[in-house]
């Protein structure tokens, strides 16, 4: 059967008619919930999604990394600056890109 491969990075807003998720540590050690979510949201509901192999139930109950969630923070917070300053602009969030 023809198929096409590409990593969780490259699937980002996407959705995939059938999706085989590869859970695995990747030799990077770089596995993370971040990883997960996009990786097994691809699809367009559980029933096409397959799991290649048995994974470790322990990623699925591991917490973010500090790093990451800090610049979540820093990311929302930059959002919250730029929206106040585009309403004082005159400008309306909601009918403008």
């Amino acid at each position: 059967m023809p198929a096409y491969a590409f990593t969780d990075y490259h699937s980002q807003g996407q959705t995939i008619p059938a999706v085989l998720v590869d859970i695995a540590m990747p030799p990077t050690g770089g596995l993370n919930l971040f990883n997960l979510y996009v990786a097994l949201s691809r699809s367009s509901g559980r029933s096409t999604i397959r799991l290649l192999r048995d994974f470790d139930d322990k990623l699925f109950q591991a917490t973010h990394q500090p790093e990451l969630l800090a610049e979540d923070d820093r990311l929302e917070e930059l959002n919250g600056k730029t929206l106040t300053w585009w309403k004082e602009m005159g400008r309306d969030t909601r009918t403008e890109s």
